[in-house]
């Protein structure tokens, strides 16, 4: 009893510590998974902790498990929409891309560690796959409001890429141990099962876990644990099957986040305290794992795997997956970059361990460092880099509270707190004309609630709640919405001061405006101009430059543009 008792002081000690150092990635912008990798390795043997922790088995358990539930979490905060931006290019490069990186990595960790082929191969299978728990927690936690289509792009890609590397893995580490030579084609039947049943599964599972949300009746805490376990059933269902567990599971937390079942609110912020935990468990026991002064020992080799990897393997193979699809350079370098290593690696390197391969400790500490390089290297420098390329836009206006109505979430209930920016200041709060059906119910100020004829004229601090149908929320976002945002994607120098209809006739516009007409522009509309000169599918963000002004996508409905911005482009670079 009294082991029991240490076990869990030591384990709720670190993981407050853990969430204390936190601070120190808002401080100084170090990225939150470092932060917990960190203070994990200071814990473990050969730091100030001195805690020996070296089970590989048990390691791997815990590792699998936190992951399936950071990627149910992503998948839950995964919108339809951004399948439509990002879904074939991210198919791509979690596979082909998965693939030449693998290639690319191990002939050159074969080289320089003085490695057989398949050794070789076997430490660039382990790195090749972008973590999923460290491109969330990263693009997220830094407030990035990123083009639609880099961010699907990504986010998709690193959160189904995990069973082209388990699969790459799982064929070397046989090959290794038969002693042969290439792959067969049983390797091929393997990866279609892996996610022909990882897509089944995880598309049906979460239809199915939607299907009993609606039907069972329960107490409202009780239905974000309803997912967590069916996701975690659907997650070892197919991994025992055969199939993709990780792409199962994420799935359908996709499936489950833009169905609407009952209590999605509470869904969503159960299980986003559900991810952190989950990611800060996971590091911490990767860095109790990692052994600082044996990784010394293969640093300078691990070092250079590190930097091809992240400057040859990963922008060769962005460049071949995304050239199809008419990728602007600017972002292409920026979704080489953010090829993040993070927890995927380290789980991936315990195989070797399990199976006994004679080089797997080189194996593992190459991963380790590589992740420790990519998390600093890369992790510290995405806002910055996101920035100088331009790919920020600004972020959508939310309400500060929101409570959904019915089961249909047809109808919600929205509170926005006036800031003195707020253009509603000063107007009486029972004149206002709001978007749509939406109407204001109450004013909070202070500690009075207030109707809209007794609250007179708002003021900022003002909290003004109001039922709105689903349809008027964007609408409800711009008009009493003031999203936090640096000044330079401040609406009006974004997108410019003027907003033009997609629908507008091209020959109207360029009249208007002095701009020249290009060649068989004249029977278009803007929209349609404008989409036949974009890369790719056109997302908010998207620009254009024609004569003295710059055209700016502001909405897109499907892959229609509804609306544009019109800005001289001053602040071009």
């Amino acid at each position: 009893m009294e082991l029991i008792n240490q076990f869990v002081l030591a384990g709720a000690a670190l993981l407050l510590l853990a969430i204390l150092a936190s601070a120190l990635s808002y401080r100084t912008g170090m990225p939150l998974l470092l932060v917990f990798l960190a203070v994990g390795m200071l814990a473990g043997e050969d730091g100030p902790g001195g805690i020996v922790f070296n089970d590989a088995g048990i390691a791997y358990s815990i590792g699998s498990v936190a992951l399936a539930v950071i990627l149910l979490g992503g998948g839950l905060n995964t919108r339809a929409e951004s399948f439509r931006a990002g879904l074939r290019p991210a198919a791509g490069l979690a596979t082909l891309g998965v693939l030449i990186t693998c290639v690319v990595t191990g002939l050159f960790a074969a080289w320089i560690l003085d490695l057989g082929l398949l050794q070789g191969m076997l430490i660039g299978a382990v790195v090749s796959s972008t973590d999923a728990a460290a491109v969330f927690a990263l693009l997220h936690a830094k407030g990035l409001t990123l083009k639609q289509r880099v961010s699907a792009t990504l986010e998709i890609e690193s959160g189904s890429n995990d069973p082209m590397a388990v699969i790459l893995t799982l064929v070397l580490l046989d090959l290794i141990a038969a002693g042969q030579g290439l792959p067969g084609w049983d390797t091929l039947g393997l990866f279609a099962l892996q996610m022909g049943l990882g897509l089944v599964a995880g598309i049906g599972g979460g239809h199915l876990l939607v299907w009993l949300t609606h039907r069972l009746r329960m107490e409202s805490g009780m239905y974000p644990m309803l997912i967590l376990a069916g996701g975690l059933t659907l997650y070892g269902l197919t991994t025992v099957l055969g199939g993709s567990g990780y792409l199962a599971i994420y799935l359908a937390g996709v499936v489950i986040g833009n169905q609407a079942p009952r209590e999605s609110g509470n869904i969503l912020q159960v299980h986003g305290g559900l991810s952190w935990l989950a990611q800060i468990g996971m590091f911490l026991m990767l860095g109790l794992l990692a052994t600082p002064s044996r990784l010394l020992d293969d640093a300078p080799a691990a070092l250079a795997i590190a930097l091809v990897l992240m400057f040859v393997a990963r922008p060769l193979a962005v460049w071949l997956c995304l050239l199809p699809f008419r990728f602007p350079p600017r972002e292409q370098l920026f979704i080489a970059w953010v090829g993040l290593r993070g927890a995927v690696p380290i789980i991936l390197a315990l195989f070797p361990l399990l199976a006994g391969v004679p080089e797997a400790h080189t194996v593992l500490d190459v991963a380790f460092f590589v992740v420790l390089i990519s998390l600093t290297l890369q992790g510290w420098s995405i806002p910055y880099l996101a920035r100088w390329l331009r790919l920020e836009v600004p972020p959508a206006p939310a309400p500060d509270a929101r409570f959904d109505l019915g089961e249909g979430r047809h109808h919600a209930f929205l509170g926005y707190r006036l800031t003195p920016q707020a253009q509603m200041i000063d107007r009486p709060a029972s004149a206002l004309h709001l978007p749509g059906e939406a109407r204001l119910v109450a004013v909070l100020r202070g500690e009075a609630a207030l109707t809209p004829e007794a609250a007179g004229r708002l003021a900022a601090g003002d909290t003004l709640y109001v039922l709105a149908r689903q349809a008027d929320t964007a609408a409800l976002g711009e008009l009493l919405a003031t999203p936090a945002a640096p000044d330079y994607l401040e609406k009006r120098l974004f997108y410019g001061d003027f907003t033009v209809d997609g629908s507008a006739d091209m020959a109207s516009v360029a009249e208007l405006y002095g701009l020249p007409l290009p060649e068989g522009a004249a029977q278009m509309s803007l929209a349609d101009f404008l989409a036949a000169r974009l890369n790719g599918v056109p997302v908010a963000g998207d620009r254009y430059r024609l004569g003295n002004l710059e055209f700016v996508v502001r909405e897109v409905e499907g892959q229609r543009i509804t609306r544009i911005g019109l800005r001289i482009p001053t602040h071009l670079q």
